[in-house]
């Protein structure tokens, strides 16, 4: 599952309110008509992360969660591969942008988080 995240200012739905968000094709992407913040906070607060379950129950936590909601996760970066060469590498920074600068979290807790 893909989630565009965001943190610190970047969970704060006054300034979310001025940002156009939207993901396609496991892209995530944002417009802003004027800067709510400035354009380097946005890039480095908010991530396309693609999110691996490590069971049933964190699947179903996942599938619950809405546009707009705060959540805690818990869990790990990870690389996948394949026995056919395949494979998918994480980003380990947050200071990356465009292709390549998707976090692939194992993600073994996922909780919303009371406002």
């Amino acid at each position: 599952m893909d989630l565009a995240l965001g943190w610190g200012r970047m969970s704060d739905s006054a300034v979310l309110a001025r940002i156009d968000v939207s993901q396609s094709g496991r892209f995530y992407y944002w417009h802003v008509d004027s800067f709510p913040i400035p354009r380097r906070e946005i890039e480095t607060s908010s991530a396309n992360m693609h999110l691996i379950p490590a069971d049933a129950g964190v699947r179903r936590a996942m599938d619950r969660v809405r546009r707009g909601e705060l959540v805690h996760i818990e869990g790990f970066l990870v690389d996948a591969s394949r026995p056919d060469g395949w494979h998918w590498r994480s980003s380990l920074t947050r200071d990356d942008t465009g292709n390549g600068a998707c976090e692939l979290v194992y993600v073994e807790e996922l909780e919303p988080v009371a406002p």
